[in-house]
């Protein structure tokens, strides 16, 4: 039987770490989804609860993880690719917000990836204002995304809360 004051502790440290996941998100190229995902996974083999309902909430959570993942990508590229980005843009974008996290930690890659999509739309022979166009979509595009993943982020956290504090142990 684990101490009740341990198990307190433990679990607040647990939510400690989702929570950093959740506003985590802020951040587009982290993966705060990840990270709430492994404090869940932590928690079960804490707490020895890999079976039953516990298993059957970890499939949740890791079917909502899974899900961000997905719709992160789908939101952010469907909005720039309505707007008439390239699929070269968009690559030229996604890697232009992936240095430009590791350059300028954290927000390096807020500014790489919409500067990068903007370049090459505007060198792919379109006027500035296509370029910003397709820019701006991507920029709402990813709100949604956030909008979606932290959504998302906060169902995982209350799946998590029904399993420790609803689930029979």
């Amino acid at each position: 039987m684990i101490d009740p004051f341990i198990n307190g502790l433990t679990n607040a440290f647990l939510l400690v770490i989702m929570l950093f996941g959740l506003f985590g998100m802020i951040v587009p190229i982290f993966p705060g989804g990840f990270v709430i995902w492994l404090a869940t996974l932590l928690y079960g083999l804490l707490n020895g609860s890999l079976e039953g309902w516990g298993l059957v909430l970890f499939f949740v959570i890791t079917a909502l993880m899974i899900a961000g993942i997905i719709v992160d990508d789908v939101l952010m590229a469907a909005a720039a690719r309505k707007a008439g980005a390239s699929w070269w843009s968009l690559f030229y974008s996604f890697v232009g917000g992936v240095v430009g996290t590791f350059m300028l930690p954290p927000f390096g890659g807020i500014l790489g990836a919409p500067l990068l999509l903007y370049v090459s739309e505007y060198l792919r022979g379109r006027s500035r204002e296509k370029a910003w166009k397709i820019t701006s979509s991507l920029l709402i595009g990813w709100g949604w995304s956030f909008v979606a993943r932290f959504g998302l982020g906060v169902l995982m956290i209350g799946v998590w809360f029904a399993w420790v504090y609803v689930t029979p142990s």
